[in-house]
């Protein structure tokens, strides 16, 4: 399993918007500035995020995004699988036979269900509350850049 830039994007927007005020909606603009996602990738991502009912988009000059629902609600496992689909270490653990002819007597799919159980489960534990970030990656960054240059 690789978690690619599209998921790690997602999760830093969603991540910048849980830390703010609930009502505040946040132009794409600044979601993109303060986590440094490439705005090609932003704007399908949001779409995604909207269309899965866990941002709301607000048009307009003063338009943006924000929450639909509490970030608290909102589970790594459920950004997984907005973004990349199920959840899925290796296709012959949900395909079985159609997949792999091997399946019904293979000694590694236990191993590799087991781990995908595992995993899902623990994504599951961790919410986007649990990981907001009020001020972005980028600042961040600056601020440790500084203290270290001090």
């Amino acid at each position: 399993m690789n978690v690619g830039r599209r998921m790690d994007y997602a999760v830093r927007a969603l991540a910048y918007l849980a830390a703010q005020p609930a009502e505040r909606v946040v132009p794409r603009n600044e979601i993109q500035d303060r986590q440094s996602i490439p705005p090609h990738f932003l704007s399908k991502i949001l779409r995604k995020l909207v269309t899965a009912g866990y941002l709301v988009s607000v048009p307009g000059a003063r338009g943006g995004f924000r929450l639909l629902a509490g970030a608290e609600r909102i589970s790594m496992r459920d950004v997984y699988e907005c973004i990349e689909g199920p959840l899925c270490l290796m296709d012959c653990i949900e395909a079985e036979e159609a997949y792999c002819r091997f399946a019904p007597v293979c000694t590694q799919r236990s191993v590799w269900g087991g781990a995908q159980e595992a995993l899902g489960r623990y994504l599951e534990q961790v919410s986007i509350s649990d990981i907001a970030d009020a001020r972005g990656l980028v600042r961040r960054l600056e601020d440790l850049q500084q203290r270290k240059g001090a």
